[in-house]
């Protein structure tokens, strides 16, 4: 159940709000909102499957973010396949990672 100061802030437009108040929203999309999930994976340390360009992939420990999704990563393994033709003609597939230790 919402906060009904919660709500009332949820109706107004961002620039008629005061500071105080952007920050308790900020604080209540953090914590209710889509970003929780990265905000539990910071708390409890949990690893994350990021899904990136190229069909790549990120499993690592989240040590922070922000709102744009920017984020901070530790014991990073990046996952990727690569596909190549062999001679006669056949493609073959190649599961590929590397560690990265910060990100």
């Amino acid at each position: 159940m919402e906060d009904p100061k919660i709500k009332e802030l949820l109706t107004k437009s961002r620039n008629e709000l005061t500071e105080y108040e952007i920050a308790q929203l900020e604080e209540h999309e953090f914590s209710a909102g889509p970003l929780s999930i990265l905000q539990t994976a910071v708390r409890d340390r949990i690893q994350v499957l990021i899904s990136i360009r190229n069909n790549r992939k990120l499993l690592a420990r989240v040590k922070a973010f922000d709102r744009h999704c920017n984020m901070i990563l530790e014991n990073v393994k990046e996952m990727w396949t690569e596909t190549s033709k062999t001679d006669g003609g056949l493609t073959k597939s190649v599961n590929k990672d590397r560690f990265i230790s910060k990100m």
